[in-house]
């Protein structure tokens, strides 16, 4: 009798892009597969942060490289996949959430969160899928907010619904092509971009109430989700959604 054997985390020997790497879950992404044997490509707008992110990595014997970058940009973005080597896999953590009441929601905040949340999201997977050569894995960093509704949130909402909506769709189409691609919904993570709404006490009673497991996210709950989704342990794992939610979409 032959066991079966658990398939491998690991990620030696290949190459991986990190967006929104230079802090919160971003960074924890990148952190995540480069320990697991990954060249991580990190990339983010400000140049500092992103090069003390990738020192960092790097002083640990990690593989890490600097890439600045506005994926919003899509002449920026489409140049910067067609000057480097593929990749085999994506993870896009670069979002932005301007969260206003549906009657106070102006057209420029609008156009900000889809074009980031929604826009770039869908010509980087493009663009990321064009140039793989052989399976790879792309990972959107959506949100609990891409399966239910949340007060103030129509906005940030609609994009993360229609951010899996499209990943769906992608992925029924690069299945043949053995090109999974996924997203990670998680509930209120701990970062520095959080901070505010956890500040407010209306809406930290909100976050606390609607958690079942009592507690909210921190970046390290992320950190094995992207590596399980990023590896050969999620081969047949495609088109859908995990969610790292404490239980908030339980009800």
């Amino acid at each position: 009798m032959t066991l079966p054997r658990t398939p491998s985390m690991r990620l030696d020997g290949k190459r991986a892009l990190v967006t929104g790497a230079s802090s919160g879950i971003g960074q924890a992404c990148a952190v995540a597969l480069a320990e697991a044997g990954a060249h991580v490509v990190c990339a983010a707008r400000g140049a500092d942060k992103l090069q003390a992110t990738v020192n960092e990595m790097t002083s640990n014997g990690w593989s890490a490289e600097v890439l600045v970058l506005d994926v919003a940009d899509l002449d920026a973005l489409k140049a910067a996949f067609e000057q480097h080597d593929p990749y085999d896999i994506i993870v896009n953590s670069a979002g932005l959430a301007r969260h206003t009441a549906a009657f106070d929601t102006t057209p420029e905040d609008y156009d900000a969160v889809m074009g980031l949340n929604l826009r770039a999201a869908y010509f980087l997977s493009s663009y990321a899928a064009k140039r793989m050569t052989g399976a790879g894995s792309i990972i959107h960093i959506s949100s609990q907010m891409g399966h239910v509704g949340g007060v103030d949130r129509a906005v940030y909402c609609a994009s993360k619904h229609g951010l899996e909506g499209m990943v769906k769709a992608m992925a029924i189409e690069w299945g043949p092509r053995q090109i999974r691609i996924n997203t990670i919904c998680p509930t209120f993570i701990r970062t520095p971009l959080t901070a505010a709404t956890f500040e407010n006490p209306e809406r930290a009673a909100w976050i606390a109430e609607k958690i079942k497991l009592g507690r909210v996210g921190e970046v390290e709950d992320i950190m094995g989700a992207v590596l399980y989704l990023a590896s050969d342990a999620s081969s047949l794992v495609t088109g859908t959604s995990m969610l790292i939610d404490g239980g908030w979409t339980a009800d």
